[in-house]
């Protein structure tokens, strides 16, 4: 296994910390909004990494967090005149909701930030103890970023003159850098909770190192965890006052590995809330299936940067439809288990995983089934009724919907998508009328019914079960 190390800031050997393990956490939502395409990217693409290492043999735990306190969500709160847990419950639904519909499996662990108080409060103690805390006039807590050598080490930034413009000056701080910790009740507009700092809340960086520790770190080895992951967006300062705020608590780096997704760009942008390009899965999802969302969203290398266009959407989806088209063939028509995890039996399996084990190298995985998808189609032009062919080919597509999660559904119900029940009853009364009039020997009728039906966007394939039909 090869990963792309954003630390080292190249591609290295994946040496996990324990033998047969891997323990990666990913960097969730923040739960204020209905999930975006950069949440369902960052999703998937952890998602991908962790069937290639179940599938490489390892034992895999996977945490992804939700941040559910935050000054976005305090902001909704006083806006919408809902209470913070019924805001932060809606959107974790939602957010669960839309990634089942991407074939998203849940992590393992998903740790809430208000369900962490506890070890939050005793990180940021500990960090006080040390003398690397410190507590402002007002009460509100910091890192002192002097205190830590490292500082930086991470994303290479923090001394900067990019990174110094960007900082808001706050006369509580001893250096523009510092970061809030902790942050102290102020009245009755502020949400707070007992600790044993006193009243107050956290600050989004120490939630995600706390919970680290809590559900996952190694507490006798030089790291933490294997891997950790999230959105490009996160890398400084997210990560780095992540990296620092575990090391100067804990005297361990927080990850061996970093991991970081690039950004979806929409209309050429960075996808943004500011820039009003935001679009939300449950918005494309009423455009199209989950599993033709997540053909497309895979189909570009994790690291760089999706610009999502549905014209390349439909393009990626014809790979599916000829997925689809083989498992047909076979006659395969039912679903995959998506939760299930196989491994390699034979040359071709074992190439695919091989190609997703060098730094998910997913052009390469997808010229793979590109080539046995063509390969197997010709050798069932020669051997049709060839037994031992069909099932390899079976065998080959389950191990696809186990390791990619494309191919998933039954064949017939994924030609048919975009028709509703209403449609569907109406496509299924004129077949049964077509039929009867081809009984009745009424063959004129039967074409007509034939040409409306195709005006209807729909085919009919004569089988000797009786007539299938799909959508064009």
């Amino acid at each position: 296994m090869k990963i792309y190390d954003s630390k080292a800031r190249m591609k290295l050997d994946f040496q996990p910390i324990k033998e047969g393990e891997v323990r990666i956490y990913v960097c969730g939502p923040t739960v204020y909004d209905d999930a975006h395409l950069g949440h369902a990217r960052s999703s998937l693409v952890f998602d991908l990494l962790a069937r290639v290492f179940r599938a490489s043999g390892y034992k895999v735990t996977l945490a992804k967090n939700f941040t559910d306190i935050d000054d976005k969500i305090i902001n909704k709160s006083k806006e919408s005149n809902q209470e913070i847990t019924q805001i932060t419950s809606t959107y974790i639904q939602s957010y669960l909701k839309d990634m089942r519909e991407l074939g998203i499996r849940q992590a393992d662990i998903e740790p809430k930030a208000t369900e962490s108080i506890s070890e939050i409060s005793t990180m940021i103690q500990t960090l006080i103890q040390k003398e690397i805390a410190y507590k402002s006039t007002n009460g509100d807590i910091y890192l002192e970023v002097a205190k830590d050598p490292d500082y930086g080490s991470l994303s290479m930034r923090g001394n900067d003159e990019e990174t110094q413009a960007r900082i808001q000056e706050n006369e509580e701080k001893k250096d523009p850098r510092d970061f809030a910790l902790w942050k102290a009740y102020k009245g009755e507009n502020d949400i707070g909770y007992e600790s044993i700092l006193g009243l107050g809340r956290p600050g989004w960086h120490i939630e995600c190192s706390a919970m680290i520790e809590k559900h996952l770190a190694y507490k006798n080895e030089k790291f933490g965890i294997d891997i950790h992951g999230g959105g490009a967006d996160l890398f400084f300062p997210h990560h780095e006052n992540e990296a620092s705020q575990t090391r100067c608590a804990t005297g361990r780096e927080i990850a061996k590995y970093w991991m970081h997704n690039g950004f979806v760009n929409i209309n050429g942008e960075k996808m943004s809330k500011s820039l009003g390009n935001s679009f939300f899965i449950k918005d494309a999802l009423k455009l199209y299936n989950g599993e033709i969302l997540r053909n497309y969203l895979i189909s570009t290398h994790y690291r760089a940067i999706l610009s999502f266009s549905e014209e390349d959407l439909l393009s990626s989806k014809k790979r599916l439809d000829k997925i689809y088209r083989l498992k047909k063939r076979v006659g395969f028509n039912s679903h995959f288990d998506s939760q299930k995890d196989l491994m390699p039996k034979n040359d071709f399996q074992n190439e695919l995983l091989d190609a997703l084990c060098d730094d998910l190298n997913i052009s390469k995985a997808l010229a793979i089934i590109e080539s046995m998808l063509n390969e197997s189609n010709q050798n069932l032009d020669n051997s049709p009724k060839n037994k031992m062919l069909k099932n390899e080919v079976i065998q080959n597509l389950e191990f696809i919907a186990s390791l990619l999660g494309i191919g998933v559904m039954n064949a017939n119900e994924y030609f048919q998508l975009g028709v509703d029940e209403k449609q569907k009853l109406e496509i299924e009364k004129l077949i049964q009328q077509r039929s009867d009039a081809k009984n009745q020997k009424d063959y004129a009728k039967a074409d007509e019914i034939r040409s409306q039906l195709e005006t209807m966007g729909i085919t009919i394939l004569d089988t000797a079960e009786g007539s299938i039909w799909e959508k064009v």
